[in-house]
């Protein structure tokens, strides 16, 4: 059976290289923005099993550890998952008080946060106060679709690594209409944006998850200061670090509704006007 990190190695491939060179010396935090929910999750278990499978070519993906490790059953895995709900205070203080303890096996314990941008903000602190303090054996891995979703302080504790984006079917001209529609629409209220989208049957999931993924991309541009698309361009003059973080919630907000059935139409209206609002 294939490790199950198997496809993310092949779709993420320059990650993948990457981590396998940053185990020599690992991180005390490692935040893995970009990509997909599943791809960021088998990642970091990939990088749980590198630091921790003692084969020769690790990770093996065959031996007891690996298994352990893709079965979240290893003694030195803990696994907080925002996307099954917040992650509280109470559960980070749980973690925090086994790390002064040495690892069970001779590798680092790894504690991952996936879809770590449901940390509330008393959860975020209690983190950071471990971040600051490190205790030896453990590493820390934030997964998150982007950085500006996050705290800035945990940001800069953490070594950044940004996946490759999903690209849909859709992309090139109808998708580059419809950012260009959008920033229209957030830069100044007019443009075909409202019409579109209130067309009936215009806008399905599949668009509406392409234009709103194009946006946290944008907004990764715009955090690293080289903003390639008139969009990312129009993100990082009219937003501080603050309202960049508030546009990244807002698209989280407006994907979550989609994979719950909600309009999509009506989810992108409420996303361009909740941006509207940031910028004005």
């Amino acid at each position: 059976m294939s490790a199950p990190w198997q496809h993310a190695l092949t779709t993420q491939p320059r990650i993948a290289g990457f981590l396998d060179r940053l185990a020599g010396n690992p991180p005390r935090s490692l935040l893995l923005e970009g990509g997909t929910v599943e791809e960021r999750l088998a990642l970091a278990r990939f990088w749980a099993a590198r630091l921790m499978c003692r084969e020769t070519s690790p990770p093996c993906g065959q031996c007891r550890i690996c298994q352990q490790v893709a079965e979240d059953a290893s003694r030195d895995l803990f696994l907080l998952n925002g996307a099954e709900g917040a992650i509280n205070i109470d559960t980070v203080r749980e973690v925090r008080a086994v790390l002064g303890d040495p690892p069970a096996g001779r590798g680092p314990r790894v504690i991952i946060l996936a879809e770590a941008q449901a940390l509330g903000d008393g959860a975020a602190n209690a983190l950071l106060k471990s971040l600051e303090e490190p205790m030896p054996g453990n590493v820390f891995v934030l997964l998150a679709p982007s950085r500006e979703i996050l705290l800035p302080t945990l940001v800069s504790r953490s070594f950044v690594l940004t996946l490759g984006w999903p690209r849909g079917d859709r992309e090139n001209s109808e998708l580059r209409e419809w950012l260009q529609a959008l920033a229209e629409f957030i830069q100044s209220g007019r443009g075909p944006w409202l019409e579109w989208t209130g067309r009936k049957g215009n806008v399905d999931a599949r668009l509406a998850d392409g234009v709103l993924r194009e946006v946290q991309r944008c907004l990764v541009q715009a955090g690293y200061g080289n903003p390639e698309t008139a969009l990312a361009r129009l993100l990082a003059s009219r937003l501080d670090v603050v309202a960049v973080r508030q546009v990244g919630v807002v698209v989280e907000n407006a994907l979550e509704s989609l994979e719950v059935g909600a309009n999509p139409a009506v989810v992108l209206e409420w996303a361009a006007i909740r941006m509207w609002n940031l910028l004005h």
